[in-house]
Formats: structure tokens, C-alpha cells, sequence
């Protein structure tokens, strides 16, 4: 017995055939493409913990056996400034394209400001560490967000909301909390952390008006850092100059040095930190890249809490619990920063269309995929 089977009939089932296998393969190099997305993040968020956290603890036993933070600020600031240009450098001479260079008068006025703030908090930052525990400074130095908040009100870049006054009161609520009876509190220290926190917020708030200026160019981490270093060393100087300029020229690591090791192995530890450092930021800049502003803030509140909880650790600090329900309404109040973020993000500017005279100079060092991540997972 002969069967015809109707030439539509095995046509059809054909076509049936290869669209499941097309979406096969499509599904298999979406799941691929979100494994490796998830790797590379998980890579980058891990690289920027090492570095940042353990920057945090390699400056405090730093300044134990060198007691002169705002000299180890303006040879960090110097070395970032050298490793950003070999960045620069090494980019322009592998593709031809030159880097953006501002004009002087475009320089002072624009990224003068930012960078004054940047020099101050950072070297205050370290000076407190000084003279306050890892735990505090941690706690103290994420009062910022109230700061940055506060300046992005002032100059309309975010919108006063309910939310905002929630998040005040859990953050300097849990704050005042944390630092109630603290065993090992300094006052003096208290006061850096807290006003290097003061000038972070308008450090922030002020670079990314500088950044979201396209007509300057400095959208970029590595030309943003080149550019701003000098400002934030010309800020800075002076009051290193005042404060340990006489102590470490006449130190064992200035001209009274008698074992050139000794000097050596110091200045060394310096400007080891110093390269910390700069891996630190480009780190976080990766972070950003490569995932998002959220995955970062997300990751920034499992840093705090893992910074937080190895200062304990380390170094057997006792916390009542007042001070642990403090350190809870931090978090609280960080976290719900993040979730509002999430719910509410900002209004993206599209930017003009590049001319090509101005085009060689905004080609990326880093490729910017913020809107990758949601993307791919939303697909």
C-alpha cells in the first residue's frame, strides 16, 4: 500500500523544524552570553573588594609605622596622575587617536572646583585614620550619601522627595547610634572623617557636572582622573606642607635617614598603596561599566558590611548593642537609597551627535555598557 504524504505537509514540518532549532541556538547563546556576563562581573566586583577593602586596612597599618597621611595622599595623588597619563599614552599609541587635553581657561574654571574637594576629602579621609578605628571610619564616611543628596538638591540635579528625609534620619540616626559610648572614639578624628564625608558629597556632586558636560570631554574615568589630580595635589599641598613638612624632613625617612633599606622599604609601602589606589578607582569604574550604577550600589552596601565586619574581627572591637543597632540603620537607610534608585532611576540626557572634529576625542578607554546588563537579562 502506497502512502503520498502532500509536499505542503513536509515543507511545513521542515520550517517547524528549523525555527526550533534557530531558537535553540539563540537560547543557548543567551545563556551563554549571561554566564559570562556573570563571571566578568562577579571578577570585577571581587577585584574592586580587594583593592578598596584592602587598601582600607594596608593604609591603617600603614600610618602605624609612618605617621604622615597627607604625605602618603599627595604620592598617591602623583602616582595616579603618572599611571593615568601611561593609560593615555599607551592608547593614543596603540590606535593613533589622541586623548582629550583641555584648554587653560576651561581647565581652572571647570575642574578646579571638583578636584580642590577631592584633594581635601581624600587626604582628610586618611588623616582620620590616624586617629579613629576601621569601624568607625567605615561608618562615618558612609554619612556621604546625606552629603551628596544634600548638594544634588542645592544644585538641582535631584528632586527633594519624602524619601529623602527617611533616609536622613536613618543614616544620621544609626550614625549617632553607632558613635554612642563608642569605647575607642576620637573626637578630633570624628570631626576629618566627618567633614572629608562633607567635601565627598560636593566632590561627587560636582564631578558629575563636569561629566555630564560633553562638550568637555571627560566622560571618561582615566581622562577625568588625569585631569584632576593636579587640582586635588595644589589643594592639598599646603596644608601637608603646614602640618608635616618640618616632621618628615627631619624624620628617619626625610634627610636624618641613616639605613637607605629602611628608607627604601618605607617610600616603597607609599607607593605600593598608591598603585592600590589607582587600581581601586579604575576598578570601580569597570564595575560600572561593565554592569550598572545599581550593581555597583549594591555591591558598595555588601563592602561596607563586610569592611565593617572585618574591623571587628581584626582588630576585637567591642560593640554594644546600641552601636550594632546603629550599624543595622545604616545599612537600613543605605539599601533603601539602592531600592530607590531602582524604583525611580534618573533621566538619561541624549547627547548631541559627535562632529568629526571633536570625535577622536571622546573614542572610550572604557567601554561604557551601563544599560547592558538590563538588556540582557531582559531579554
Amino acid at each position: 500500500m502506497c502512502v503520498v504524504c502532500p509536499a505542503g505537509l513536509v515543507n511545513m514540518t521542515g520550517l517547524e523544524g528549523a525555527e526550533g532549532h534557530r531558537a535553540r541556538r539563540r537560547g543557548g547563546r543567551r545563556l551563554g552570553q549571561i554566564i559570562i556576563h556573570c563571571i566578568r562581573s562577579l571578577v570585577l566586583i571581587l577585584t574592586y573588594y580587594a583593592c578598596s577593602i584592602g587598601l582600607t586596612f594596608y593604609q591603617k597599618r600603614l600610618f602605624r609605622d609612618f605617621k604622615f597621611p597627607l604625605t602618603v595622599v599627595i604620592v598617591h595623588l602623583f602616582m595616579k596622575f603618572v599611571l593615568a597619563g601611561l593609560c593615555r599614552a599607551t592608547y593614543t599609541l596603540v590606535t593613533g587617536i589622541p586623548r582629550v587635553m583641555l584648554s587653560w581657561d576651561v581647565y581652572w574654571r571647570k575642574v578646579l572646583p571638583p578636584g580642590a574637594a577631592a584633594g581635601l576629602d581624600i587626604g582628610l579621609s586618611q588623616w582620620s585614620l590616624e586617629f579613629i578605628t576601621v569601624a568607625l571610619y567605615t561608618m562615618s564616611k558612609s554619612t556621604a550619601l546625606l552629603f551628596i543628596l544634600a548638594f544634588a538638591i542645592i544644585f538641582k540635579l535631584e528632586e527633594m522627595r519624602c524619601t529623602v528625609v527617611v533616609l536622613v534620619v536613618l543614616i544620621a540616626g544609626g550614625l549617632f547610634l553607632f558613635t554612642y559610648k563608642y569605647t575607642q572614639f576620637n573626637l578630633f578624628g570624628f570631626i576629618l572623617v566627618i567633614t572629608a564625608s562633607l567635601l565627598s558629597g560636593l566632590r561627587w556632586t560636582l564631578s558629575q557636572l563636569v561629566m555630564q558636560k560633553s562638550e568637555l570631554a571627560l566622560s571618561n574615568p582615566i581622562d577625568m582622573v588625569y585631569h584632576i589630580q593636579p587640582w586635588m595635589t595644589v589643594a592639598l599641598l599646603p596644608l601637608a606642607v603646614v602640618m608635616e613638612g618640618t616632621a618628615i624632613a627631619a624624620s628617619e625617612y626625610g634627610f636624618r635617614f641613616t639605613d637607605s633599606s629602611d628608607v627604601m622599604y618605607m617610600w616603597g609601602r607609599v607607593m605600593f598603596g598608591a598603585v592600590l589606589a589607582f587600581f581601586m578607582e579604575v576598578s570601580e569604574y569597570l564595575v560600572v561599566c561593565f554592569t550598572s550604577s545599581l550593581t555597583f550600589s549594591i555591591a558598595g552596601v555588601a563592602k561596607e558590611i563586610m569592611t565593617l565586619s572585618l574591623a571587628v574581627y581584626i582588630y576585637n572591637e567591642h560593640l554594644s548593642y546600641i552601636n550594632l543597632a546603629g550599624l543595622v540603620l545604616c545599612i537600613i537607610g543605605i539599601t533603601l537609597h539602592v531600592v530607590m534608585k531602582a524604583l525611580h532611576p534618573p533621566k538619561t540626557v541624549p547627547h548631541p551627535p559627535l562632529t568629526p572634529s571633536d570625535s577622536h576625542q571622546k573614542v572610550p578607554l572604557l567601554s561604557d555598557t551601563d544599560g547592558e546588563e538590563h538588556e540582557l537579562f531582559s531579554r
